[in-house]
């Protein structure tokens, strides 16, 4: 059986190129086309520099940021600081008592203000963030101690995310420390 199938298909080869036309001969006496010039694919642009990546609306799924909370009391009012896992503090919140605010520090410099987004399971807001006027390498910006914002950062499912732009986002838990300084401020 398997000699016959082999037979078949041997037999069909041929009748297949029949099928195909034949290539028709260059016409005679005329010159062949100018060949043309062949133009250079033009080079990629460089790639821009890589910014951080935005924060999708899975944010509340990424990791935390490695690091911990503290409290202490500073001398305007009670101070949370978010540590990395380097000892530096990547963000602060600083009650401001005789002002009647919360300050939130993003560790960076910029030389023009930048958006401070603040994401919680209830609440997203930009605010505008400053160099501080210190020395200290830090952006700033600052809410009413009684801004409903600050309560979302207390109760967002145990964690928010703080996204300034030019730097990675941080996705922080909500701890004690936390709640401390908005209470405490009030």
């Amino acid at each position: 059986m398997k000699a016959v199938l082999t037979l078949i298909a041997l037999a069909a080869v041929p009748a297949l190129a029949a099928c195909v036309p034949a290539t028709p001969p260059p016409p005679t006496g005329t010159a062949a086309p100018a060949p043309r010039a062949q133009t250079q694919p033009r080079p990629a642009p460089a790639p821009a520099a890589p910014l951080p990546a935005a924060v999708d609306g899975r944010w509340m799924d990424a990791p935390l940021t490695p690091g911990g909370w503290r409290y202490s009391l500073g001398a305007t009012g009670p101070v949370a600081v978010f540590a990395g896992s380097g000892g530096r503090g990547e963000f602060l919140m600083t009650c401001e008592r005789p002002a009647g605010r919360v300050s939130l520090w993003r560790a960076g410099r910029s030389g023009v203000a930048r958006a401070m987004t603040i994401r919680t399971e209830t609440a997203t807001r930009s605010l505008g963030a400053v160099q501080a006027e210190d020395t200290n390498p830090y952006l700033a910006a600052a809410l009413p101690s009684g801004d409903p914002l600050l309560d979302a950062m207390a109760l967002s499912k145990g964690r928010f995310a703080v996204e300034v732009e030019g730097q990675p986002p941080l996705f922080l838990p909500s701890h004690a420390e936390v709640s401390r300084v908005i209470e405490d401020c009030r």
